[in-house]
């Protein structure tokens, strides 16, 4: 590399070089090797080096690459859970994990058993299972699935004193409507928080062949809330996605009278709406925050490449796909040539406001 300016390198280097780099202030082999990491976080390997390169740029304080390995385990998290490298995590990076609210994965319940089998591999003292237990959010947990874990999961069986107020309390999550729940306890806490779920209850899946073409729409239900009270009530969403659309403070101005102000043009960008297909009285004490979940294909494995939230477009993120090229073919945006999106609903509770007398 000092001669030539150019190297060859495998997964399982990419440390070793960083250090020597580092070492001896090559400065430009050092940055080059920051970005590689980065940009390999997906690559498979035989043994894995995700986590190994998190605890190295931990341990370096690099932040920048910490910050990358951070990201991809929580976007990734469902793929992350399957591989070998998870029961290899280290306690500190388990807990901060437990503590996010933007993991995507399927559902809870994966997150539970998956930390039992950390905890079966790694047998970590008793106050570490307590807090990473005391961390899972069980009001997202359907009852039948937490009966079954009472009677089941050994982990819990073991630990229960240690969570029974948790489990008392998403019993009654379950069983009260929101809205009473409300008047007793402050639901605006972690465990009635959601996370980004991919099971369908919470959302869907959304393919746009040729996104650049037209406007699309689709309609797709979710439930209600996570509550076992609304567990039957289902809410319709329309979505609509527009790939040129101008955004507000671009739109140029019409004073004359009935002028007609323009909203779609060839210079505008990506948008997606959500909309619920009709009102209900049930909404009451609830919004609902809409996260789109962007894929993409990275080193022959699809990943997730960003994440945007909002309350009913996507103009209100601001950056949503501003960078994206939907019209090559072999966009980093695209899987053969379709955009892959998933939608997630997350229905978020709030405290009743209390009269003072």
């Amino acid at each position: 590399y000092l001669y030539c300016g150019d190297i060859s390198l495998r997964l399982d280097q990419a440390i070793s070089l960083h250090r020597l780099a580092s070492k001896y202030h090559v400065w430009g082999l050092q940055q080059g090797l920051t970005q590689y990491m980065t940009q390999h976080l997906s690559s498979d390997s035989p043994t894995g080096h995700m986590v190994s390169w998190y605890n190295y740029a931990l341990q370096i304080g690099d932040t920048t690459l910490q910050d990358s390995c951070l990201q991809y385990l929580s976007w990734n998290l469902s793929s992350v859970l399957q591989s070998g490298e998870w029961g290899s995590i280290s306690k500190d990076l388990l807990l901060s994990l437990l503590q996010r609210s933007d993991l995507i994965l399927q559902s809870e319940l994966e997150l539970y058993e998956a930390l039992e089998a950390w905890i079966n591999q790694n047998q970590p003292v008793s106050t570490t299972v307590e807090t990473a237990l005391r961390a899972v959010r069980y009001g997202m947990i359907p009852p039948h699935h937490l009966f079954r874990l009472q009677r089941h999961s050994p982990l819990m069986v073991k630990y229960y004193e240690t969570i029974r107020d948790l489990l008392y309390l998403a019993f009654q999550f379950h069983s009260a409507s929101p809205i009473q729940l409300a008047k007793y306890f402050d639901v605006n806490c972690s465990i009635f928080t959601p996370r980004n779920y991919l099971s369908l209850s919470w959302g869907s899946p959304w393919i746009i062949n040729n996104p650049t073409r037209d406007d699309r729409s689709f309609s797709f239900q979710t439930q209600l809330g996570p509550s076992g009270h609304d567990s039957s009530k289902k809410v319709t969403w329309n979505a609509l996605f527009s790939p040129r659309w101008l955004p507000l403070i671009a739109r140029s101005t019409y004073t004359e009278l009935g002028a007609m102000q323009p909203t779609r043009t060839e210079g505008g960008r990506p948008r997606i709406i959500v909309t619920p297909a009709t009102s209900s009285p049930n909404f009451a004490g609830v919004s609902f925050q809409k996260t789109v979940i962007v894929m993409a294909k990275q080193q022959g494995k699809v990943i997730v490449r960003h994440v945007y939230n909002f309350h009913q477009s996507t103009e209100e993120a601001g950056d949503f796909l501003v960078d994206a090229d939907l019209q090559r073919r072999a966009s980093e945006y695209l899987i053969d040539s379709s955009l892959y999106l998933h939608i997630v609903i997350k229905p978020l509770y709030h405290s009743l406001l209390v009269a003072r007398k």
